[in-house]
């Protein structure tokens, strides 16, 4: 029999350290210190985005307006409503100014001609 040479095996790869035999106290405080900052930053950006997230959903919902804004919407709602009844009005009123502006010029022209 023939015997071929055969490859070194690779070697196995390291085990990972037990929990606690590497820690020193300088990583589990860094570790610490990291929560606790990204925690920290998540509470500010949370507490400044807070407002803009409720106004969304207010508008989304289709939030109850306030009492003095309904009352100052009704207001305009009422002045629009008079503003169109009078549009007809301001019409037939200034047929009659171009009426009574003919009429007066007429009335002035003969003065003229027989002087």
């Amino acid at each position: 029999m023939i015997l071929a040479p055969q490859a070194p095996a690779p070697p196995a790869p390291p085990l990972p350290p037990l929990p606690g035999s590497e820690m020193s106290v300088t990583g589990s405080l860094e570790g610490i210190a990291a929560v606790v900052l990204l925690l920290g930053a998540g509470l500010i950006v949370a507490a400044l985005i807070w407002p803009l997230i409720r106004a969304l959903a207010q508008r989304i919902e289709g939030g109850v307006a306030s009492t003095e804004l309904q009352a100052e919407l009704d207001g305009l709602r009422e002045r629009v409503r008079q503003l169109e009844e009078i549009t007809p009005r301001m019409a037939e009123l200034e047929e009659r100014v171009d009426f009574t502006e003919r009429i007066v010029a007429q009335g002035r022209e003969p003065d003229r001609l027989q002087r």
